[in-house]
């Protein structure tokens, strides 16, 4: 697998992860736009993915260290491993009920509308969050219910190309809480759903290319990168989240929902095509 390529897929993850722009459906995008440039990777792509997974992870294992550690030694006092274990409850059921339907929608055919998806959320955000302000209300705490609703976002965020971190905050905003407690749950809250899926994919990772597939030079190179970028972007967001403007987020990801709409009509690049829901295989 070339260096250049998993350092760059490594960045890629780490920042759009934690931005509200899809890590899922950008590193499609930047996989596809990369073979073009002639950077593709050559190993197994399972256990890169596995490992990238693993960097996000430890962003934020690092960036919230103080949480965790009090979460853990006060599990009583401190109700936030019980919230997330809450939130964490409908993407895991949606995940069981969709099953293999869930892989056909990774292949791609769904990516572009899921991105147009995201970009609605993020117009959703500041509008709600803008109310919330212009009428005074004070900010809620995170509770059952919030966590509950920032779970049921986070399901929708199954489909790649919607952002778990954009659907997450939507789901905050809409339960009462200001953008800046929205984000720290939400990010805390992607631990538990990379933890699974870096468990799961980690398994099959090892059952395909052995252990020793898992710490390649260059797979540990994306996993250091989604780790500093995955830790800078979270850092960045949690500074400027009650500044930040998601309409420009919202701008950005319509425009590549746009292009990746274009790109699977005319089937350049390697997209896979646009299909109607009865056309799946299977459906």
């Amino acid at each position: 697998m070339n260096v250049l390529f998993s350092a760059l897929m490594g960045m890629v993850q780490g920042l759009s992860e934690f931005l509200p722009i899809s890590s899922s459906g950008h590193l499609l995008v930047a996989e596809k736009l990369l073979g073009l440039l002639g950077y593709q990777g050559s190993g197994d792509s399972l256990a890169f993915a596995v490992m990238l997974h693993l960097g996000t992870l430890l962003a934020v294992a690092a960036f919230f260290w103080r949480d965790w550690v009090d979460m853990l030694l006060h599990p009583v006092r401190n109700k936030t491993l019980l919230l997330l274990f809450i939130a964490s409850l409908p993407a895991l059921v949606l995940a069981l009920l969709l099953g293999d339907s869930l892989d056909t929608l990774f292949e791609g055919w769904f990516l572009g509308i899921s991105f147009m998806i995201t970009a609605g959320f993020l117009v959703l955000i500041e509008v709600f969050s803008g109310k919330g302000r212009h009428r005074g209300h004070s900010p809620g705490e995170v509770g059952i219910p919030q966590a509950l609703t920032m779970g049921v976002f986070q399901a929708i965020a199954l489909l790649p190309g919607v952002s778990r971190s954009g659907s997450t905050l939507l789901g905050g905003v809409i339960s009462s809480l200001d953008r800046r407690k929205a984000a720290r749950f939400s990010f805390m809250m992607s631990a538990p759903a990379i933890l699974g899926s870096f468990v799961m994919e980690g398994k099959d990772a090892v059952a395909q290319g052995g252990l020793s597939s898992l710490f390649g030079a260059d797979t540990l190179v994306g996993m250091g990168f989604a780790a500093v970028f995955g830790f800078l972007a979270i850092r960045y967001m949690l500074r400027l989240i009650e500044r930040i403007s998601f309409y420009k987020f919202a701008a950005y990801v319509a425009a590549v929902g746009i292009l990746v709409i274009i790109l699977q009509l005319t089937g350049w690049a390697g997209f896979p095509p646009l299909a109607l829901p009865g056309s799946l295989p299977g459906a």
